[in-house]
């Protein structure tokens, strides 16, 4: 899951099976982090993982709204489909992994150095989390 003013990837989960819980957990952490305030939207893909009532319940007890893409549309969600495709072609692109472990420490590893160290032009050229951090300190300027 990524923050829309950071791009921060603020919840993640990786399993092997694509049940509810693979869903569940990433919006559980992602809660967790930031407890937001109400009405936050959570925008994803129509997978039933998120359509499914588990997740919409989850939707409900943090107070969120969901955002469904269209059909088959994948530029309704730009930014999360930037970031897999930079992950794949920076990371994973013809590497093959002995177990799913190796696999998994090498996305933990990326999703570091993407949050860390990345550096965006849209951001002013630092990373997400130096954005965020310089944010906050504004936003603390402007409340005293």
């Amino acid at each position: 899951m990524q923050s829309s003013i950071s791009r921060q990837v603020v919840g993640w989960s990786m399993q092997a099976h694509m049940q509810s819980s693979l869903v569940t957990d990433v919006l559980r952490m992602a809660w967790f982090r930031r407890q937001p305030d109400e009405g936050l939207i959570f925008h994803s893909d129509r997978g039933s993982q998120y359509c499914g009532h588990e997740f919409q319940g989850m939707l409900t007890a943090y107070k969120m709204k969901g955002s469904m893409s269209r059909k088959g549309s994948c530029w309704d969600n730009a930014p999360t489909e930037s970031l897999w495709g930079r992950l794949k072609v920076g990371r994973l692109y013809g590497r093959k992994f002995e177990t799913r472990q190796q696999a998994m420490d090498e996305v933990v590893d990326w999703l570091t150095f993407y949050n860390y160290s990345r550096l965006y032009l849209t951001l002013g050229y630092v990373s997400p989390m130096q954005y965020e951090k310089s944010w906050h300190a504004a936003q603390l300027l402007k409340a005293a």
